[in-house]
């Protein structure tokens, strides 16, 4: 008995990109996962997912709003710098996305010593100053 074509449609809603949502099927328990902006610096050993479209497009903020719902946040890691080079509405957009998830903020320098841990990193085109996240799962 074949599927009907009705349940053979394809991936239309939610996260779309073959790619990423290999990337996120393979974080596991404690793993860490980095949303970066358009400039951050390339990694070699840390598998890139570029979504970049286009200086602002897709934001930090629009991938880790389309990951909540689905993936389980135990902690956020941003750089202390993120609120002394942003403006109030800035930090209230990343706060309000951040919602009750733990978050912990440490010199840019820190932050960075994280990164060649994470499982991977999603490149978006996010202008934000220090707008960068390091998610860990659950």
């Amino acid at each position: 008995m074949g599927l009907k074509p009705e349940n053979n449609a394809m991936l239309q809603t939610a996260i779309l990109n073959p790619a990423l949502l290999d990337l996120l099927a393979r974080v596991r328990h404690t793993n860490t996962l980095v949303i970066a902006d358009w400039a951050f610096p390339y990694w070699p050993g840390i598998e890139t997912v570029d979504i970049a479209l286009t200086r602002g497009i897709p934001t930090v903020l629009d991938v880790l709003d389309l990951l909540t719902p689905v993936f389980k946040i135990g902690r956020i890691w941003q750089a202390d710098e993120f609120v002394t080079c942003n403006s109030e509405d800035t930090i209230a957009r990343f706060a309000k996305s951040f919602g009750s998830i733990p978050l912990t903020r440490e010199a840019h320098v820190d932050f960075k010593k994280r990164v060649p841990h994470a499982i991977g990193l999603i490149r978006t085109g996010d202008a934000t100053a220090y707008g960068n996240i390091i998610l860990e799962s659950e």
